[in-house]
């Protein structure tokens, strides 16, 4: 299991060169061509959430990412450490768990800010397999998507 983790200044202009790694991290571990866009977007709302929430309540405390390239799955992890009065705990999972993809989330946080629940709501249209939770602590968006096989070429 590789894993790579980059760690920036909660900066609009460095959620790009997340969207980037994060690509160039998928196709590496083996993602779908098809499917690399949706990283790049998806990273880039996780990411650009994060950089916000820092920003709106002064934290200079770094956002975080954690790529994990395991056998079978691609994860992300995108971190922050704003802290968030009522806790937040949402999943999406496709069909492979029985759930059609593209389920919306339930969020547990009745009272969001309808600019965080936009992003989030994208987040979950684009990622089939994702986790929000966020409590007193921080915030933490995991997501995931299936890798394939490297071909085997004569």
């Amino acid at each position: 299991m590789a894993t790579v983790e980059l760690l920036f200044s909660a900066l609009p202009e460095h959620v790009r060169t997340a969207r980037l790694v994060a690509a160039a991290v998928a196709r590496r571990a083996g993602v779908d061509e098809a499917v690399l866009d949706e990283v790049r977007l998806a990273v880039g709302e996780a990411c650009s959430r994060a950089v916000g929430l820092h920003v709106s309540q002064g934290i200079s405390s770094p956002v975080r990412v954690v790529l994990t390239e395991d056998e079978k799955k691609f994860s992300i992890e995108v971190a922050d450490d704003a802290p968030h009065a009522t806790p937040v705990a949402m999943a999406t999972t496709g069909s492979a768990v029985g759930t059609p993809a593209g389920t919306a989330p339930v969020a547990d946080d009745a009272g969001g800010d309808s600019e965080d629940d936009m992003g989030l709501a994208v987040i979950s249209g684009l990622v089939d397999d994702v986790e929000v939770s966020a409590g007193e602590a921080g915030g933490l968006i995991r997501m995931s998507w299936p890798t394939i096989p490297a071909s085997v070429t004569p």
